[in-house]
């Protein structure tokens, strides 16, 4: 089954027009895509554009040979022109299966909000998925048969591709394509890097696929350590990467704080952002969840742990640091990266790094800096990704 792209772009387009914003101005070329829209076989299309004749011209395809138009949602973008001699667009009720004389079966997919999904069968028995803009499939076997192609907003809607990886909708070798994309992530580099942490990947306008043809995308990392200063996006940028996989376990090691309404908003705050499929434990001993198999974890954070692994051997108090409980942490610190280079868990890891400003002004301070410079280089060395977020920018250090 030949799929051709004729737009991978959200329903306004990308760029927006008039918008003024950084994406925007940076939407060009191979990057600039119009609304999304499918041509398969050259006998099917899925979605009508502003334009699909001229874009599936610009494609090198004709529409001549369309048999069946079907729409997947309501069009709320720039006004659509019908090409004249296509057949007039409609819908197919959700669970029916409409079968076209080319020889493809088109099966209506029950959504979680307004529109139809539509799961495509070729004749050479090839299989995808479409799903609309900001949806996510609600008619979906459990288990499910995993598709050669699924195509779907991935960034908008990162649960809707933890929900068929869970269903068994997506697996090892489906073909994960990002469709719909807007303005709200920056193009280019940045877009390709996001969608690669899900698995997933987008190409230009134009382009034309084999369905069930393997394409390569990066595995995401087995092991990750997030780096960042405060308020600097780490935390985010760690969520993000696990969001399209289900059943994570989210470690918090900072626990609760009686009395500290700052904190409690910090924490309420991360636990909005989490997806409901996650679970939370709340620990310091990492090391047995480390030594178990079991779904990802995301650890958010060292600087935290490391807090208590010092309360812990009384590190703060310069005698007793100097009469034992140096050496105690530095077991503890040892035998928790003994851990992460043992696991067999995808693991994510967040981090403070500091050290780059003033210098603390008090021992204890100063002390807490070393050892967490340190914690986070032994913690690096064991991971096969390092990132450094600046000011909401993932900048790769390994990986």
């Amino acid at each position: 089954m030949e799929l051709t792209l004729l737009g991978t772009g959200a329903p306004d387009g990308l760029p927006r027009h008039g918008c003024p914003c950084a994406s925007c101005a940076a939407a060009v070329g191979e990057e600039a895509r119009a609304a999304t829209s499918l041509l398969i076989d050259g006998a099917l299309l899925i979605d009508l554009t502003p334009g699909a004749a001229f874009a599936a011209a610009r494609a090198g395809h004709s529409l001549a040979g369309v048999r069946q138009v079907l729409l997947s949602h309501p069009h709320a973008g720039p006004a659509v022109e019908f090409p004249a001699g296509l057949p007039a667009p409609g819908r197919v009720p959700d669970g029916r299966t409409l079968s076209l004389i080319s020889g493809h079966r088109v099966r209506a997919i029950a959504l979680d909000s307004p529109g139809t999904g539509y799961e495509v069968t070729g004749p050479d028995s090839s299989r995808l998925l479409y799903l609309p803009p900001r949806a996510a499939a609600a008619g979906l076997a459990d288990p499910a048969e995993p598709y050669d192609m699924v195509l779907l907003d991935v960034l908008d809607r990162p649960g809707a591709l933890a929900a068929l990886r869970a269903s068994g909708a997506v697996g090892a070798t489906t073909d994960v394509l990002a469709v719909h994309l807007d303005h709200t992530i920056p193009p280019g580099r940045e877009l390709h890097r996001r969608l690669a942490t899900a698995g997933a990947r987008a190409v230009p306008d134009g382009r034309t696929l084999i369905v069930g043809e393997y394409s390569a995308v990066p595995d995401l990392p087995r092991r990750t350590l997030v780096l960042g200063g405060a308020r600097s996006g780490k935390s985010l940028e760690a969520e993000r990467r696990l969001a399209a996989f289900p059943d994570v376990l989210y470690v918090a090691t900072g626990g609760t704080r009686a009395g500290d309404p700052d904190w409690a908003a910090r924490v309420a705050a991360h636990r909005e952002r989490r997806p409901g499929s996650w679970r939370t434990a709340e620990t310091c001993d990492l090391r047995p969840l480390l030594a178990e198999d079991g779904p990802p974890l995301l650890i958010d954070c060292l600087a935290l742990w490391l807090t208590d692994a010092m309360d812990s051997v009384n590190a703060w108090d310069d005698e007793k640091w100097a009469n034992g409980g140096e050496r105690a942490l530095r077991e503890r610190v040892s035998a928790l990266v003994a851990g992460v280079r043992a696991t067999s868990r995808t693991v994510v890891a967040v981090s403070n790094e500091v050290g780059s400003g003033v210098v603390p002004a008090t021992a204890s301070g100063r002390r807490f800096r070393d050892e967490l410079g340190r914690l986070n280089a032994m913690f690096a060395e064991e991971c096969e990704q390092v990132l450094l977020v600046v000011a909401g920018q993932a900048l790769p250090l390994r990986g």
